[in-house]
Parts: C-alpha cells; sequence; structure tokens
C-alpha cells in the first residue's frame, strides 16, 4: 500500500473545468484557529493583567521549565557562538549573505511626484520603529529562522529588534543555543526565552523587560498563529500562518528521486505538513511512490513523515496535461512550489500563486529553507493568492508627504471646495477658503 494517496484529475471534462474548484481537491490539514481562539484569549488576558508572572507560569506549564529571568544575557549569547561548530557558523554566514544581498535589492526609494509648480506629493518608505520577532523551537530549532526574520528587518532598518523563542528545558531554561549563535552573529542582543501565545501577548502589551513592539513577526504552531489573530487590532502581524506545505508540478522529465526527496524534505516538518505532487505523468506517479516508500524508511522522522504522507492534505494528482496542471496549482496557490517540467521557467513564469517558485531540478525548496537568499517565511493555506511572503517591505510603511504652496492650493482649491459640498462636509471646504481671506 502506498504512502500517499492518488487523486486522478483526468477525467474533468473541458467544459466542467471552468467550474471545477481544484483548489478543494487537495484540501489542506485540520488548522482550526477557531477552536484555539477561547484558550488562546485566555492566555493573551492573563498576561496582559498580570504580566510576568503569567509569562513564568505558562512558561513552566507549557515548556516544562520554570524561567524567573526571561530574558537572555548578552554574555551568554556570545558563548553560543563561541562554542558554535565552525560548519554551522559558515553555513549561517553564507545564508545572511546572501539573503542581505537580496534584501538589499528589495528596498524602495522615495518616490517623489510633481503634480505643477509647488505642487508636490513624497510616497516616502520608513522602517518600523521596533518589532518583536518570533522564532519556533518545538520539533526542530529552526535557527534559521532567525536569519530570515531578522536580516530583512535589519536592512529595512529597524531600529529596535525583540526576539522570543521557547525556553528549552535541555538547555536549564534558556532559548536553544544554535538559535543564540545566530543571535549574536546577528547582533540581537534582546533575546527573551518565551514561547507561545505567552510570547505574542508579551510583545504586544509590552510585559516585564519586554517593550511593547509595533510589529510581529516568524512562523509558529496554532497557539502562535491564534494569538497574532487575537491582537492584530492591538499590534501589526505579518500573516497566519498555518502548517507548511509543497507542490510540485511535473511531467514525464521529473525525476522521481528528486521529487520524493522534496516531498520528504517538507513531511518532515510536522505530521500536518503537506506535500503534493502534481504531474501529467502516471510513470513519473509509480516511481516517486516506490522512491518514498524506499526513502521514508531510511530517513530519521520517518513516523512523523509517514504521518505527514498519508494526511488528506498530501496526495499524488493526476492530470492530462500541463495545462490542467498549471490551473491545479494556481488554484492550490503553495506556500512552497517547484517547477519539474521540460521548459520549467517558462511554466514558472505563468504561475500566478505561489509564496516561492523552485525553477528546475536543482532548485529544491531546501535550497531556499537555508541559502537561496531567498525568505523562508511565506503565506500558507492558499493565501498566497492574495498575499506575500516575508520581504524588506514587511518592515517598512508608506507615508505620503504633501507639500503645496499658496499658488498651489489656488490652482486646485475650487475643486476641493465643490467635492467637499458634494458630500456634504462644508467644513472641509471651509478649511480651503479661509486660507484665501486670512
Amino acid at each position: 500500500m502506498s504512502l500517499i494517496r492518488r487523486i486522478d484529475l483526468r477525467t474533468v471534462s473541458d467544459s466542467a473545468e471552468s467550474e471545477t474548484d481544484y483548489r478543494a481537491a487537495v484540501p489542506r490539514a485540520d488548522f482550526d484557529i477557531e477552536a484555539a481562539v477561547p484558550a488562546v484569549h485566555a492566555i493573551c488576558e492573563e498576561v496582559r493583567t498580570r504580566g510576568l508572572d503569567a509569562i513564568v507560569e505558562f512558561g513552566e506549564k507549557f515548556d516544562g521549565v520554570r524561567v524567573d529571568d526571561i530574558r537572555v544575557a548578552p554574555a551568554v549569547m556570545q558563548a553560543a557562538l563561541d562554542d558554535l561548530d565552525p560548519d554551522i557558523r559558515a553555513g549561517l554566514e553564507e545564508s545572511i549573505r546572501r539573503l542581505r544581498a537580496t534584501c538589499a535589492n528589495e528596498l524602495e526609494q522615495d518616490a517623489v511626484t510633481d503634480l505643477g509648480p509647488g505642487a508636490r506629493v513624497t510616497h516616502r518608505k520608513v522602517p518600523v520603529g521596533r518589532v518583536g520577532l518570533y522564532v519556533p523551537g518545538g520539533l526542530a530549532p529552526l535557527v534559521s529562522s532567525v536569519l530570515m526574520n531578522v536580516v530583512p528587518a535589519q536592512t529595512a532598518g529597524v531600529e529596535s529588534i525583540a526576539l522570543a523563542s521557547p525556553p528549552q528545558k535541555e538547555f536549564g531554561g534558556s532559548v536553544h543555543p544554535t538559535i543564540l549563535a545566530a543571535c549574536a552573529l546577528l547582533g540581537v542582543e534582546e533575546v527573551y526565552a518565551v514561547g507561545g501565545a505567552q510570547a505574542i501577548a508579551m510583545f504586544a502589551y509590552g510585559v516585564g523587560p519586554c517593550r511593547r513592539v509595533d510589529l510581529v513577526t516568524g512562523p509558529g504552531n496554532i497557539w502562535v498563529v491564534t494569538a497574532k489573530r487575537i491582537l492584530k487590532g492591538q499590534v501589526g502581524i505579518d500573516s497566519e500562518a498555518g502548517p507548511t506545505e509543497i507542490a510540485i508540478l511535473a511531467d514525464d522529465t521529473g525525476n522521481a528521486a528528486y521529487v520524493a526527496a522534496d516531498l520528504i524534505s517538507q513531511a518532515e516538518h510536522d505530521p500536518l505538513a503537506a506535500s503534493v505532487l502534481v504531474t501529467t505523468s502516471e510513470r513519473l506517479a509509480t516511481e516517486v511512490e516506490a522512491e518514498l516508500d524506499q526513502q521514508v524508511a531510511a530517513t530519521k522522522h520517518s513516523e512523523r513523515i509517514t504521518t505527514s504522507l498519508g494526511g488528506k492534505q498530501s496526495g499524488i494528482v493526476l492530470v492530462r496535461d500541463l495545462e490542467q496542471g498549471l490551473d491545479v496549482v494556481n488554484a492550490y496557490a503553495a506556500e512552497h512550489l517547484e517547477i519539474h517540467t521540460e521548459d520549467a521557467a517558462a511554466w514558472a513564469a505563468r504561475v500566478r500563486n505561489a509564496g516561492a517558485i523552485f525553477v528546475g531540478p536543482h532548485a529544491p525548496v531546501s535550497l531556499g529553507d537555508y541559502c537561496a537568499g531567498s525568505n523562508h517565511v511565506l503565506p500558507t493555506a492558499g493565501c498566497a493568492c492574495h498575499s506575500s511572503g516575508l520581504s524588506v517591505r514587511a518592515f517598512t510603511k508608506s507615508v505620503h508627504v504633501i507639500d503645496y504652496s499658496a499658488e498651489a492650493l489656488a490652482e486646485v482649491a475650487g475643486h476641493v471646495v465643490t467635492l467637499a459640498e458634494a458630500e456634504d462636509l462644508p467644513g472641509h471646504g471651509a478649511a480651503i477658503t479661509v486660507r484665501s481671506t486670512r
């Protein structure tokens, strides 16, 4: 029996395709934020009203370790960097170098528009003042998420950065040392051993040694995501990211070993992770199934991966041709989309909905997770149809600066007064005419 189910869409007729909901062909895993709202709301309220005491108690309850001093000392971070394996440090440094290069190219310049003599509007890009970055530490210490959050924030010019990650019982209630080492490498000095919903509430309300932030970014479990939803009126958020997902569009030129390995790479994250292959080739589908059997049996987290691949959120989708396959992947709007086809770049150029697109057999998602120079904090759950991944832009905001002289105002004053009267707002018009009478 195959580890992963098949879904055959080849029988969908051309006339029915316009009415076919391809997004529902592969349902996502159950990730019911609404069901978690009552419990997470209670946690956030406890943090808001009881402050640091609540954070300490929740850390003891959920992470199994009591941490009375939640802020990690800079000396501890530096010691973690000093003790870091040189090869890991080299990998982090190369990832940082590549990410800084792409982030620098994302910086937007102020746009100045002169609408006439003395009439100027400037579209100014301003960095967010203070951000709180969340780095998961549950099933795996995601040190790469430190880089993906910190580097674009620093490039954007954010002056105050705080980072939170769950306390680790194994390390005496401190943050995982590899995460601390990455923080030291990047010059982040404000780090808190706080996880889950209580970390997001700490950022939003400003609790204990942590001042309130303007924006919270970073991935997390359902508790973190639900806290973001509850608190997004109190603080800005990047997104409500759910379990990770990969879709692969492939024809009969696809390498089954590569495809299977890439499906496994995302299934390794979480039992709820989604791994979806969309292919025109029944032969490739069969070969991938055989490769999955062989590769999963040999990998470390086989139980977790087997659960993910066997879930309703994963599957091999058979399509008539790549045109239908393109419709399927655009409807699915995957967090990560790989293209394993002949002329992969041409098909990738026609993709409308994906968090990130990986072109050809030598651009696996794992490359993007670490050293491609792209960001791996991406929209999930189909949100790639309207949202983008984390970037420098997430840490900036736009401000229009309006600079008009008296003459420039006089030129347009009549139009302003007319439109104000059309909206029955005479005070608006008076604010214009008073400038010509006094």
